[in-house]
């Protein structure tokens, strides 16, 4: 049990993808014993045996086809297997594996902007299973970020340049200075396509003199639509604390939409 944590946290700490499999349950006569553990990386099998043979090669199977999956709303898979009918051995037997998915294709969140709201939403982001990357033109408020295996820090003079950096997949806040800093970089990502989510943080009137300046700057009004302003759910205050935890919702819903996740909880406050 002690080697088989060390070799998680190891791979947990470098941000490796990787499987944990383990033998939950074993029925009659089975080539391993309960609580028997394999890692899978990309590469194959990286560490432990859940019984070898046929039982192993189709764990090691379904740990690749899950490590491949882009759903990051699952990160867990349990089977039940008879050994004669589903893995085609001679065995009487039946197993229970339970697959446990680790940084496969990380929900990634991309944040323009260092500043006071962003200090406090990023710490929360990073309690998430995602990885975060935050870019800002001003070093000073980056060396206040907390260090994190999940956050990617980027000093960048031109933010506008680094649009073409970030796949369409990735939800991306624009939180910068201002208006004047945010509206350069939403312009192109709106040029370039759609994204998976887009969002400004400012009021319902920054949001309106947004849209009418990409207006007058020739984008379509389909293309304007494509992003969101004010960013976060209609709920709390000013503070950013309250800020924070109300975007994070809204990001949360957003990634569950996508992936048609249904929750059987209260509905939603208005999104505005």
């Amino acid at each position: 049990m002690r080697e088989a944590l060390q070799r998680i946290q190891e791979l947990l700490d470098s941000g490796t993808p990787f499987v944990v499999v383990t033998l939950v349950d074993e029925k009659g006569s089975t080539p391993q014993d309960a609580g028997s553990r394999m890692l899978v990386i990309n590469s194959g099998r990286h560490w432990g045996t859940v019984g070898g043979g046929r039982v192993e090669a189709k764990a090691l199977n379904v740990a690749a086809e899950f490590l491949n999956e882009s759903n990051p709303t699952h990160q867990t898979r349990l089977v039940h297997w008879s050994l004669n009918k589903d893995v085609g051995m001679t065995c009487g037997g039946a197993v229970t594996l339970f697959f446990e998915r680790h940084h496969a294709h990380p929900w990634t969140i991309v944040i323009y902007g260092a500043g006071h709201v962003a200090q406090v939403l990023i710490p929360l982001l990073l309690t998430l299973d995602c990885r975060v990357v935050c870019l800002d033109s001003r070093e000073e408020w980056l060396g206040q970020l907390p260090a994190s295996p999940k956050l990617e820090v980027r000093h960048e003079p031109d933010l506008p340049a680094t649009v073409e950096s970030f796949p369409e997949t990735a939800f991306v806040l624009l939180m910068t200075q201002g208006h004047a800093t945010d509206r350069p970089i939403l312009q192109r990502f709106l040029e370039r396509g759609d994204q998976a989510f887009l969002g400004v943080i400012g009021s319902r009137a920054k949001g309106a003199t947004i849209r009418k300046e990409l207006a007058e700057s020739g984008l379509s009004e389909k293309q304007i639509s494509g992003f969101c302003c004010p960013l976060g759910l209609s709920l709390g205050t000013n503070h950013p604390q309250e800020i924070a935890i109300s975007i994070t919702a809204q990001l949360l819903h957003e990634r569950d939409c996508q992936f048609g996740v249904i929750h059987t909880r209260n509905s939603l406050p208005e999104v505005i």
